[in-house]
Formats: structure tokens, C-alpha cells, sequence
């Protein structure tokens, strides 16, 4: 298998940084919003209860959830950049082999081959990921 050319990698490059600018975005809106529109609304609304109370803390949880996930995509993608500037952008993590490039395409943050990658998930599946 080839190395990824220069092109591919500029490619690759820009492809990582619009979906690093779309999740940064993301998250400023998300953090703006954070859920307490919608909790005030709930709490205002009448009659108040227990079900919307925990309506609106359910809602709340949810904002976490989603700015969590949204980190650990912008931390994998400033560690693909890493990857780029070091020169082991489309290097296995794990075995060392060549990642090609329609897996890269297609996952651009991609650090594990195929092969690896299953071994991963069947290694970890049961794993949670770290909380902010």
C-alpha cells in the first residue's frame, strides 16, 4: 500500500478542519443554550410537577451528553493534526501498517487499521468513555 500523497493529506487536512469548525460551533451553541431555556420554560409552564421538573433536568443531562461527545470529536481531530505535523498521519497506532486512504476518507481521525480497530473495540467494548 502507498503512503497518502501530499494532496491526499491537504484533502484530508481540510476535511478535518471544516468538521473541527462545525463542532466548535456546535459547541458554543450548545453551551450558550445549555438546556435552560428549556428548563425555565418547563418550570414556568402551569401546572408544575415532579414530571417536569424531571423533564428539564432529563433535557439538561442530554446537553452534557452531546458537549461530551462533541469534545472527544474535537480531540481526536486536534490529535489527527498532531499526527499530520509528526508525520505519522495514516500510520496504525498499533501494528504500524499504512491506515489506506478510503478508510481515511471515510473517517478521517482514524488511528487504528481496520484489523486493529476490531481488535480495539472487541478488547474495550464494555469501556465508558472519561466525563468532562
Amino acid at each position: 500500500m502507498a503512503a497518502l500523497s501530499k494532496t491526499q493529506i491537504a484533502e484530508l487536512s481540510a476535511q478535518l478542519k471544516k468538521a473541527r469548525d462545525t463542532l466548535l460551533e456546535e459547541i458554543r451553541s450548545e453551551l450558550e443554550n445549555a438546556g435552560e431555556s428549556h428548563r425555565i420554560d418547563l418550570l414556568n409552564s402551569e401546572p408544575g410537577d415532579y414530571g417536569d421538573e424531571a423533564l428539564a433536568d432529563a433535557l439538561a443531562d442530554f446537553s452534557a451528553v452531546r458537549i461530551d461527545r462533541q469534545v472527544r470529536e474535537l480531540r481526536d481531530i486536534d490529535q489527527a493534526f498532531r499526527r499530520i505535523a509528526d508525520g505519522t498521519y495514516g500510520i496504525c497506532v498499533d501494528c504500524g501498517q499504512e491506515i489506506g486512504y478510503p478508510r481515511l476518507k471515510a473517517y478521517p481521525t482514524a488511528k487504528r487499521c481496520i484489523v486493529c480497530q476490531e481488535k480495539h473495540e472487541k478488547l474495550f467494548a464494555g469501556e465508558s468513555h472519561p466525563r468532562i
